[in-house]
């Protein structure tokens, strides 16, 4: 079995996931129209399972990535056979997980981007042009796979 090093902080989780939640809800305020007193019972749920599934990884006899544990209960409270899900799923509702998503891939971007920036000074200009040519591809090759198949549907003449 690998060494999987599982010590999880959670003040320090908890503590960025309380930033984290109250971005959630800005970003969730701007994008949908729910205001943030609406949102904040769902996004406390979301805190605490999160929490859980944290709390659940750190001592659980046997490894499992956290987000596993996160989306076993996440799961497991909103399934349709769950008591929970009734009380809980009118709170979630109200959080786009859209919503949600933006700021933390935001997160994720800016915290590639200083690794990325060293590699694309080794690099160079021509970096520039192969990522010109690999988004020109795909551009084109998604504007040709999608005429053909509105073609073999009729939709376009």
């Amino acid at each position: 079995m690998p060494n999987i090093n599982r010590s999880i902080d959670l003040v320090q989780h908890a503590v960025t996931l309380v930033v984290v939640s109250m971005v959630g809800l800005a970003a969730n305020w701007t994008g949908t129209g729910v205001d943030i007193f609406s949102a904040l019972p769902g996004m406390a749920i979301i805190y605490a399972i999160v929490m859980v599934g944290l709390a659940i990884a750190k001592i659980a006899p046997f490894y499992l990535p956290s987000i596993a544990w996160i989306s076993i209960i996440a799961i497991g409270l909103t399934l349709p056979v769950s008591p929970a899900a009734g009380v809980l799923l009118p709170h979630l509702e109200k959080v786009s997980f859209l919503s949600l998503s933006v700021p933390i891939l935001a997160y994720a971007g800016l915290a590639v981007a200083g690794r990325e920036l060293e590699a694309f000074k080794k690099s160079g200009w021509k970096i520039v042009v192969v990522g010109v040519f690999v988004f020109l591809g795909t551009f084109l090759g998604s504007a040709v796979v999608a005429e053909v198949v509105l073609r073999m549907q009729g939709e376009i003449r």
